[in-house]
C-alpha cells in the first residue's frame, strides 16, 4: 500500500491545481489541459481506493466526474479548497453510479430464481384461498353469502340482495357481523 501524502505535499498539490484552474478560468487552454490531465490522475487514484472491487468501472466514473468537472467549473470559488470540490463531486459520481450498478442488479434476478418465486406465491395463494373457503363455510348463510357475493365476487350491496333475496341493510349487516367472526376465529377468540 502506498503511503499517505504528506500535509506539505497535499498543499503542493493544491496549489498547483488551483493555480491551474484558475489560469484556465482566464483563457489558457494550455493551463487547462494541464489541469484535466492532473486531476485525472487524482480522480482515478481516489476512485480506485474506494472501488476496489469495481476497477472496470473506474474509467467511466472518472469520466463523469471530469465532466462534472467541466461543466460546473465556472462554480468553483477559488477561495475554497480545490480538492475537497472536486472530491465531492466525485464522491457524488461514485455513488450515483452504484445506485445503477445496484438497479441494474436487482433487475436481472435469473429466471429460475422467479420460478421458485412464482411457485412459491401460487402455493401461498392456493393454502389461503383453501383456508378462507374453511372458514367462511363455518359461518352461517346469513353472513356467509354477503361477503361472498360483495367481498370475493365484486357485487354491489343492491345486486348482492337481489341475488341472494335479503334487504340491503341485511347484507350490510350480514357482512359486517361475518367478518367480525372471521377476525374472532383467525385471533383464535371465537
Amino acid at each position: 500500500m502506498k503511503p499517505a501524502a504528506s500535509p506539505s505535499s497535499l498543499a503542493l498539490v493544491e496549489l498547483r491545481l488551483k493555480s491551474l484552474l484558475v489560469a484556465a478560468l482566464d483563457g489558457d487552454s494550455a493551463a487547462y489541459q494541464g489541469f484535466l490531465l492532473a486531476v485525472s490522475q487524482h480522480i482515478r487514484a481516489y476512485v480506485r481506493r474506494r472501488l476496489e472491487r469495481m476497477l472496470d468501472d473506474v474509467e467511466d466514473i472518472v469520466q463523469e466526474v471530469l465532466i462534472a468537472v467541466h461543466n460546473g467549473r465556472h462554480t468553483y470559488s477559488p477561495d475554497q479548497p480545490l480538492t475537497a470540490w472536486i472530491y465531492a463531486i466525485a464522491r457524488y459520481r461514485m455513488i450515483d453510479h452504484l445506485r445503477r450498478w445496484y438497479a441494474h442488479e436487482r433487475a436481472h434476478v435469473p429466471l429460475d430464481d422467479m420460478s421458485e418465486m412464482f411457485s412459491d406465491a401460487d402455493e401461498n395463494a392456493s393454502l389461503a384461498k383453501r383456508d378462507i373457503t374453511v372458514l367462511l363455510n363455518e359461518l352461517p348463510d346469513r353472513q356467509r353469502l354477503p361477503i361472498m357475493h360483495v367481498k370475493l365476487q365484486g357485487l354491489s350491496v343492491a345486486e348482492a340482495a337481489a341475488a341472494i333475496g335479503m334487504s340491503e341493510s341485511a347484507v350490510k349487516v350480514g357482512i359486517h357481523r361475518g367478518l367480525k367472526a372471521l377476525a374472532a376465529r383467525i385471533r383464535g377468540t371465537a
